[in-house]
Formats: C-alpha cells, sequence, structure tokens
C-alpha cells in the first residue's frame, strides 16, 4: 500500500513539472544540432568481436549498413548491450578499433540494427573519403 501512496505522489509531481513547463520558454524552443560527419549509405564487411548479450565471446563477420567518420550501423547476428565495447576488424587493411555500441535495434531474422560510436574518429577505416565537415560552432551561425 506505501509503494501504492509514493507511486501516486510520483506521477502528481510529474503532472505538475509537465502543466509549469508547458507554459515556460524553454519547452518552445527547438533547434536542430548538426551532425559531426556525413552519413553514407555504404555496405562494408568487416569482423565484429566482443561480448554477447549472454557474456560469451564472439567473433563474427558482419556488414555496415551506414558509415560515417565516427562510426557506422552494422547488422550482427549476435545481440549485444548497449553501452558494451566491440573491436572492428577491415579484413582490407587489417586495420583494428575499438568502438562503444550506442544504439541497439529490435532483433530480426537479418540480425540486430547495431549502431557504434569509434572511440577515435577514424576517417580512413572504411576505405572512404569523407567529405571535411565544417566545425559546428561555424554551422550553426
Amino acid at each position: 500500500m506505501q509503494f501504492a501512496v509514493e507511486a501516486h505522489r510520483a506521477v502528481a509531481e510529474i503532472d505538475e513539472f509537465e502543466e509549469t513547463s508547458e507554459t515556460s520558454f524553454m519547452s518552445q524552443a527547438t533547434f536542430e544540432i548538426p551532425r559531426r560527419s556525413a552519413r553514407v549509405f555504404q555496405r562494408v564487411r568487416v569482423q565484429a568481436q566482443g561480448r554477447a548479450h549472454d557474456g560469451r565471446k564472439f567473433r563474427e563477420t558482419c556488414e555496415t549498413v551506414v558509415v560515417n567518420v565516427h562510426g557506422g550501423l552494422l547488422r550482427l547476428a549476435h545481440e549485444v548491450d548497449d553501452g558494451s565495447v566491440l573491436v572492428l576488424v577491415n579484413p582490407l587493411t587489417q586495420e583494428e578499433l575499438e568502438c562503444r555500441v550506442v544504439f541497439l535495434g529490435e532483433p530480426s531474422e537479418k540480425g540486430q540494427r547495431v549502431g557504434v560510436e569509434f572511440l577515435t574518429p577514424a576517417p580512413r577505416f572504411w576505405g572512404l573519403d569523407f567529405e571535411p565537415q565544417r566545425p559546428v560552432s561555424e554551422s550553426i551561425q
């Protein structure tokens, strides 16, 4: 019973906050932050290794869906956890890069879409030439 009373209070506090914030100036301000680098729809075969959701080590060959200077979107057969670290290997160059899982799509028969971000930007990892982006501060002006 105590939990139900506390839960009801929490809902009331959230309702109060929403009513207050609807009239505030901040809720009316909307803007779009430009991307750090351009996305390219490109299939690149890479090897991914790390720990699956069940804790077991895995290594698999997979393909990208989208790539950019800071990472990409892969389709993995193994389910992984958000925030986990993977190592990607480009089989053409044998270059290895650590990356962090930053997005998980729903698992399907084709595999799970997994967004990764390189721990350090790597514009040449995918074997593509990316056009230099203007700094974010210049893009906003």
